[in-house]
């Protein structure tokens, strides 16, 4: 399919420590950008060691998580956190409309959430007595740095498209397993109750 775009459409997608989005932590972020009239997309992979700010430590990657997506806790403790490249993500983030796949349920929240983690590392190292000044003025330039809304761009979720294509619902489970048969007053509590029927036996 031909895009025929205004603005660069940026895929990304996120591996996580887990799929709690407030206590699970990014550890690999892949970014797709592809822009209007050229052909070929830029691509950017950022492998980062996921951070407990409140904690001062390394995030443990749930055996699950691990299973997925193949990355475990020794793998990334040398990586950088997801503080240390936030500005350079923002970079890729701004002036672009945004795709994935149920990015709009996972990817999109876990990235608001990482930001808005450094965000409050910087209020907090700005309001503390006990850090010095330059310290300070680092804090603030980050905040400039990641200044974003992740609400105003276009968010293009693939799942919705390719649920809305191929349904997966008992009139598409009817269709596959009746050879291509459609049912009749489909949501009517006997008629569903049939189809179910039918499609198993």
């Amino acid at each position: 399919m031909e895009l025929h775009l205004e603005r660069p459409l940026l895929f990304f997608d996120i591996e996580s420590t887990g799929l709690n989005i407030p206590t699970a932590s990014i550890v690999e972020l892949c970014f797709v950008k592809v822009f209007p009239g050229r052909s070929e997309p830029e691509v950017k992979t950022w492998r980062m060691r996921p951070w407990d700010y409140d904690a001062g430590k390394q995030r443990h990657i749930e055996e699950e998580a691990s299973r997925v997506n193949g990355i475990k806790d020794e793998m990334v403790s040398g990586c950088p956190r997801f503080l240390e490249l936030a500005p350079e993500i923002c970079t890729w983030l701004r002036d672009s409309d945004f795709a994935g796949f149920n990015s709009t349920k996972f990817d999109l929240p876990m990235l608001a959430e990482e930001l808005e983690r450094v965000r409050k590392y910087c209020r907090e190292r700005i309001a503390a007595f006990n850090v010095p000044e330059a310290s300070r003025q680092k804090a603030r330039q980050m905040l400039s740095d990641i200044e974003i809304d992740l609400h105003a761009p276009i968010m293009v979720d693939v799942q919705n498209i390719y649920h809305a294509m191929e349904p997966r619902n008992l009139r598409a489970a009817y269709r596959f397993y009746c050879g291509g048969r459609d049912f009749q007053n489909a949501h009517s509590a006997e008629a569903d109750t049939m189809a179910d029927r039918k499609s198993v036996v």
